[in-house]
């Protein structure tokens, strides 16, 4: 009897031992960072443009663009890269003129939850935007049909009046930006997205300009009582393509990196 039942404390110990173990490891494990400001300064402003720095890498981080081929891009409904678009001094722009709409160009995958970082540079009167919940169909026959967008336009020289939710750094036609922290023509912006569930923040040069809760009262009254009501399937997707938008307008890219969030 005393045999047995020292043999089942035993066995009980060791289960609580294992369990102990288990418990402190999983404390120990490092939690998956989400707070926006945090993520921002895990990318190194100072490193040389269209490459990883050791301590990006081993955060998560990837390279969208490597500043010389094409490789990761493709044209929207396309299954090549388009013509329209070349690289130059190692960044992604437009050969496009006129300001019409044109030949966008998306990632090659679809992402869900993410922090995108990329640098922007524009020309007088650019106009431009960076994309993402992209659907891609040939029912569609440009990104922003579907996908969500922050604002990339030469606000101080554009020809009009724009509205608060057209400015530069802005979602466009959603929510205006809190401040306008962009740079004048001719110089880089840093711009980062982070979408984390429902959850979006967009950043400008170190700026938070624009937070909201996807499908929350208020975005649902902004996306059906504007410019979105009269497409039906805009913003419906929440995994999807990344796109850059050509616009007819002069628009560079580079330092284009990603960090999955899942």
């Amino acid at each position: 009897m005393y045999n047995s039942n020292f043999k089942i404390m035993k066995s009980n110990l060791l289960k609580i031992n294992i369990l102990l173990i288990i418990i402190m490891i999983a404390s120990c494990t490092e939690k998956p960072v989400t707070d926006p400001m945090t993520l921002y300064s895990e990318v190194d402003l100072n490193a040389a443009p269209n490459a990883l720095t050791k301590k990006e890498a081993k955060k998560g981080w990837q390279l969208l663009f490597d500043g010389k081929t094409t490789s990761g891009w493709r044209g929207y409904n396309m299954k090549e890269f388009p013509d329209c678009w070349a690289i130059e001094d190692g960044a992604l722009t437009m050969n496009t003129t006129g300001g019409a709409e044109s030949q966008d160009i998306i990632t090659t995958r679809k992402y869900k939850n993410f922090v995108l970082s990329l640098e922007y540079k524009l020309t007088p009167a650019a106009n431009s935007g960076i994309m993402y919940q992209v659907e891609e169909d040939t029912i569609y026959k440009f990104p922003y049909e579907t996908g969500p967008e922050f604002q990339v336009i030469d606000s101080d020289g554009w020809p009009e009046k724009l509205e608060e939710w057209q400015v530069n750094g802005a979602n466009y036609a959603m929510y205006p930006p809190r401040v306008k922290p962009y740079k004048r023509v001719g110089e880089w912006n840093h711009a980062m997205l982070i979408v984390n569930g429902n959850k979006v923040t967009q950043i400008l040069n170190g700026e938070i300009v624009v937070e909201y809760e996807k499908y929350s009262d208020e975005w649902n009254k902004l996306r059906n009582s504007g410019k979105w009501n009269d497409y039906p399937d805009w913003g419906k997707f929440d995994e999807g393509y990344i796109a850059l938008q050509n616009h007819g307008t002069k628009v560079w890219y580079r330092n284009i990196k990603l960090k999955e969030l899942d």
